[in-house]
């Protein structure tokens, strides 16, 4: 199991994604967890490094835990996406790893991981993602 952390930001019925060099999918912003590191520091690092922003660690609130088959890797292996939500301060921008910071719709679906589908699927259904 791959265990990942990723910040659910949605604006407009649209929610923010990333594509990391070298990938051609979207992924939400986020990532794996340090060793010893919390989510909400897990959390507050990987988007501060993929988007140079800084969480405001009082606002975050859970918002859900999603399985799904782990892209690039062997049938079998999963990855499992905890989500949050959270208030941030500074201008959203990519960083080093990041090559393009979008906003997507449900329309765009096919353009993301196979837990990313799972989320999208799940924001629908709660009228969040159009």
């Amino acid at each position: 199991m791959i265990d990942k952390i990723a910040w659910l930001h949605l604006r407009d019925g649209r929610i923010l994604s990333t594509r990391s060099r070298g990938k051609s999918v979207f992924y939400l912003p986020g990532g794996k967890r340090e060793p010893g590191e919390t989510d909400t520091e897990t959390l507050i690092r990987e988007i501060r490094e993929e988007l140079t922003v800084e969480i405001d660690p009082a606002s975050i609130e859970p918002a859900g835990v999603f399985d799904a088959q782990a892209d690039g890797h062997a049938t079998g292996l999963l990855v499992r996406m905890t989500c949050y939500t959270a208030e941030f301060s500074g201008t959203l921008k990519a960083g080093s790893e990041i090559d393009e910071v979008v906003w997507l719709g449900y329309a765009d679906r096919d353009r993301v991981s196979a837990v990313d589908k799972i989320i999208f699927d799940h924001l629908r259904e709660t009228g969040l993602l159009r």
